[in-house]
């Protein structure tokens, strides 16, 4: 499913930067080359990343 449809950046892209890169949705649509444009899916993409961070967080403790 399309997050960002302006930059085209998918869920499942969003997820995958937001484990591997810091920040607000700003940042990590920084490390994908891109930046938001009209900005109405900048909500929905800062939920996505706490809960992808929340999950890795949760599967490193479960792997530790």
């Amino acid at each position: 499913m399309y997050i960002c449809v302006c930059n085209a950046i998918r869920d499942s892209e969003l997820r995958a930067a937001a484990r591997r890169c810091p920040g607000d949705p700003d940042a990590v649509y920084e490390a994908l080359g891109c930046r938001p444009q009209c900005g109405q899916c900048l909500d929905e993409a800062a939920e996505l990343l706490i809960e992808e961070r929340a999950k890795a967080a949760t599967e490193g403790l479960q792997t530790a």
